[in-house]
């Protein structure tokens, strides 16, 4: 029977190796010292396979991924240290029970072979987020094999379920194991930082520490997605993977350190399973998840629920349902131009709408363009059935379009914009998250026109009445 030694939160600031630093490093010796601790703490324990979970692996929008290769290689020429090399071997045997007990578990999770690597031209080495962290277990042991995986998108509830399938795969084998989640933590720590500054990366960083030190499983997967975005974090993922690997444990938590003088938080801690414990958070989460939506559903208006409520029937019945008649007279005797919005756990599914009414009644358009939102989205994949117990929907309806003289009329909270040049156009609902300046929201719906900024081009502004 295989056992779970222990697992980390590692960060992978290249820099941090000395030979990518040349001396820069020595700003970020506290978490040097604490990764030699670890890396330490990993010798004496002696596994013979340590797992990494990468940000910067083949991470896909709706699947996991593990590697199949036999041989895992790399270097980090990329940061001008080609001369530090890596080279491990992949235990295989174990690599092939996660993805057993990852499909088991209905988990979508990608094997990338020597076939996958030729058909969409991969890069074949391994990751930054997979080798700055072993290049600090190397120097104290490397008497191991490696497994290489990456997160997806996909809901964070479904990441534990991962990581519980991860452990699963462990115990059934022989393996004695490390597990590693590599990860940074908030991007946006300082006015310098490389993705802009928020006063939201520190609170961010801080609370995850904590709940972490504290094992706080359920205030961790439901953590405001928000705030989680807004810090420009790349290890949350890789936290709800490690978080699942440690479900079946009482664990001993300990923040090593944490720094961010780059505007980028690094933290490192470790977990030590001592015991099994009786339950499991899985089904709670899940639990938790489903007690969300069926709030939002018994307190969605009548504009939500026709749009959800369209897409559903359309799914299950391959036809578009009839308006029905029930409805309050301004959706059956207006029109408008209708946007829908699909979103799941917290990220957006899909968007369809007019700026125009295209139909005889608000209701008619609201029920094409769910469905339009739901299956022609072009960003997306449409909409499974499998999937609509787990959707968000939000209805603007639009105001008449005014021509804009002057973007002192603008205001990218209170008013949408529509950018035309020609034939090309391009849409902009108000009050979106993350557009919080004119010249943004211009800059945005440009882009989406394919309008270059230096063209003529004329703004129209309109208000929406947003149902959620």
């Amino acid at each position: 029977m295989g056992k779970l030694l222990s697992a980390y939160l590692m960060p992978h600031p290249p820099i941090i190796v000395p030979e990518v630093g040349h001396g820069e490093e020595k700003k970020i010796q506290k978490t040097i010292e604490a990764l030699n601790i670890a890396s330490k703490n990993i010798r004496e324990l002696m596994p013979d396979t340590i797992i990494v979970i990468s940000p910067h692996s083949y991470v896909f929008r709706d699947a996991v991924s593990i590697i199949m290769r036999s041989d895992l290689e790399g270097d980090l020429g990329k940061f001008a240290a080609g001369q530090v090399k890596f080279s491990f071997k992949n235990n295989i045997g174990l690599s092939k029970k996660i993805l057993e007990k990852a499909k088991a578990h209905n988990i979508p999770i990608a094997a990338i072979d020597e076939t996958i690597l030729r058909k969409y031209s991969l890069p074949e080495d391994l990751d930054h987020g997979t080798l700055v962290p072993l290049y600090f277990v190397t120097k104290q042991y490397n008497d191991f094999k490696l497994v290489n995986l990456a997160y997806g998108f996909l809901p964070f509830e479904q990441l534990y379920e991962f990581g519980i399938a991860i452990n699963e795969a462990i115990i059934e084998s022989d393996n004695k194991v490390v597990f590693i989640a590599s990860g940074d933590l908030s991007h946006k720590l300082t006015p310098n930082s490389p993705n802009g500054y928020t006063p939201n990366g520190k609170v961010f960083d801080e609370l995850i520490l904590n709940l972490l030190e504290d094992m706080k499983v359920k205030e961790i997967i439901n953590m405001d997605k928000a705030l989680i975005e807004d810090a420009a974090e790349c290890g949350f993922r890789s936290i709800c993977v490690l978080l699942g690997v440690l479900d079946a444990y009482e664990v001993k938590a300990k923040v090593l350190s944490y720094e961010g003088p780059f505007g980028v938080g690094y933290g490192v801690a470790e977990f030590i399973p001592e015991k099994e414990k009786s339950f499991g958070f899985m089904k709670i989460l899940y639990n938790l998840k489903k007690e969300r939506i069926n709030e939002m559903r018994a307190n969605e208006d009548i504009y939500v629920k026709l749009a959800r409520k369209s897409l559903e029937y359309y799914l299950k019945n391959n036809k578009i349902m009839k308006v029905p008649e029930d409805l309050p007279m301004e959706m059956l005797n207006k029109k408008a131009g209708v946007f829908v919005s699909i979103h799941k756990d917290g990220d957006l599914r899909g968007c369809i709408g007019t700026i125009y009414p295209q139909r005889d009644n608000i209701a008619d358009e609201i029920i094409r363009n769910a469905i339009s939102a739901g299956t022609e989205d072009p960003r997306f994949y449409p909409v499974r059935l499998e999937e609509l117990d787990d959707l968000e929907y939000s209805v603007d309806v639009l105001t008449q379009p005014e021509s804009v003289l002057s973007i002192d009329e603008l205001d990218p909270k209170k008013y949408g914009i529509i950018v035309k040049s020609g034939y090309r156009s391009g849409v902009l609902l108000p009050d979106l998250e993350g557009v919080n300046t004119v010249d943004e929201q211009i800059s945005i719906a440009l882009k989406k026109a394919g309008i270059n900024p230096q063209e003529p081009y004329s703004i129209f502004k309109f208000k929406v009445v947003r149902h959620k």
